[in-house]
């Protein structure tokens, strides 16, 4: 080869090493932070304590598949800084192992530690490695404490796991290790895509978060629909809280509240598709919100109405979804009187706004998918999870197939 030739393929190297440097960064995998809430709520909240000494790994499936990533982690709610001593990022292996070889340090500023203000985040710096579409990867915090959980996802649908000591580096946790059913300080991943790679956020409450599928196989709705976007380069980030509300908080602040946390700063997110509204209609005059008046259609309307147009000054395309029906959610159980007739009334007010009103850029019909047509008002039996409210696997995959990718570009 001579010299011109040389010259010309190591400007090539370097223009492709450039290249692939400016690549855009695009969420990959969400779980949406949560303020820890009180023990006078009718709820549980399955977090421990605190931490203190301690490793805490948990698994996640991304939407996309990638060779750099970052680690987002969130104090959000914390009233003091979250110090993270040290923290990794590996391939999942089975229960709280991760796979041989694959794990690997993650750092932020060049540091192995990172302190996080209160109300703040702190995005990680590039870790290399190779993931595919749909893998599932872990990530491993070591937190010297002692810290409250004052950050976390309460329904994680996974199960990940605390350890005595630093064992960030361990392909098996050590001893003294106990499960996690909900999610602390990891809000999302990032991964350097190619250019023209993007990402929809699944904002919603329970139903999205995925309750009444089984924990740790990926069967959310949002879980399924990512598996028929990843051909497509499409990410799905899932920003289900249960007990999300549209224009009040609940388990967690109000979807206006957290639009542009959720949305408006992940970057690459093409467009949103909002399931909102079983709580703002079910927990008024229940356990959940006993003194609270009931919800209005003109309410619920002009909370729409601003989240569509804030989403589209941003240039996100909004798809809005139909209100699933939930007759005799809950029933039996302390939380009963999530539904009412004069409820029923005005979610079927609300869906024929939703699918006649021509506000949103598109709709996905989820009441029409899931409804038992003998009976309107509640679940298809096949799709009930068996509390009235949530669907269960086979549900949740009917969503998923209901969506028209064509609408999400």
């Amino acid at each position: 080869m001579n010299l011109k030739a040389l010259l010309l393929a190591a400007v090539l190297a370097v223009a492709a090493t450039t290249a692939h440097a400016a690549d855009p960064w695009v969420g990959a995998w969400r779980a949406s932070p949560q303020p820890l809430w009180g023990g006078d709520f009718v709820l549980p909240t399955f977090a421990p304590f605190q931490f203190q000494q301690q490793t805490i790994r948990q698994p996640m499936r991304v939407s996309l598949g990638g060779t750099r990533w970052r680690v987002v982690v969130s104090n959000a709610y914390g009233t003091t800084p979250l110090r993270i001593g040290a923290a990794g990022f590996a391939l999942a292996g089975a229960g709280a192992d991760v796979m041989p070889g694959s794990h690997r340090p993650v750092t932020f500023g060049s540091a192995a530690s990172v302190e996080v203000p209160p109300g703040g985040e702190a995005v990680s710096d590039p870790v290399d490695l190779r993931v595919a579409p749909l893998a599932r990867v872990a990530v491993s915090l070591f937190v010297p404490g002692p810290t409250a959980p004052s950050t976390f996802h309460w329904e994680a649908r996974d199960t990940g796991h605390v350890a005595t000591g630093q064992g960030v580096a361990e392909t098996t946790l050590g001893g003294n290790t106990t499960p996690l059913p909900v999610r602390a300080f990891v809000s999302g991943l990032l991964v350097q895509a190619p250019p023209g790679t993007g990402s929809v956020v699944t904002l919603g409450d329970s139903i999205t978060d995925g309750n009444g599928a089984t924990p740790g196989t990926d069967r959310r709705w949002p879980d399924a629909l990512a598996e028929r976007l990843a051909p497509r380069g499409t990410a799905v980030l899932n920003a289900g809280i249960s007990g999300a509300r549209l224009l009040k908080d609940g388990m967690g602040t109000s979807a206006s509240a957290r639009l542009a946390q959720e949305v408006f700063a992940t970057p690459g997110v093409r467009a949103v598709i909002v399931l909102l509204g079983t709580n703002d209609i079910g927990w008024a005059g229940g356990p959940f919100a006993p003194a609270e008046a009931p919800a209005t259609l003109e309410g619920l309307v002009a909370g729409y109405r601003q989240l569509i147009e804030r989403a589209r000054v941003h240039g996100v395309r909004v798809i809005g979804a139909t209100i699933p029906p939930f007759e005799g959610a809950l029933q039996g159980t302390p939380l009963e009187g999530h539904h009412s007739p004069a409820k029923d009334r005005v979610r079927q007010a609300v869906n024929a706004w939703i699918r006649t009103s021509g506000a949103f850029d598109a709709v996905v019909d989820f009441d029409a998918t899931l409804r038992d047509p003998a009976h309107p008002a509640r679940l298809l039996p096949a799709f009930d999870s068996g509390d009235h409210l949530h669907p269960g696997d086979a549900g949740y995959r009917a969503m998923a197939a209901a969506v028209d990718l064509d609408t999400l570009r």
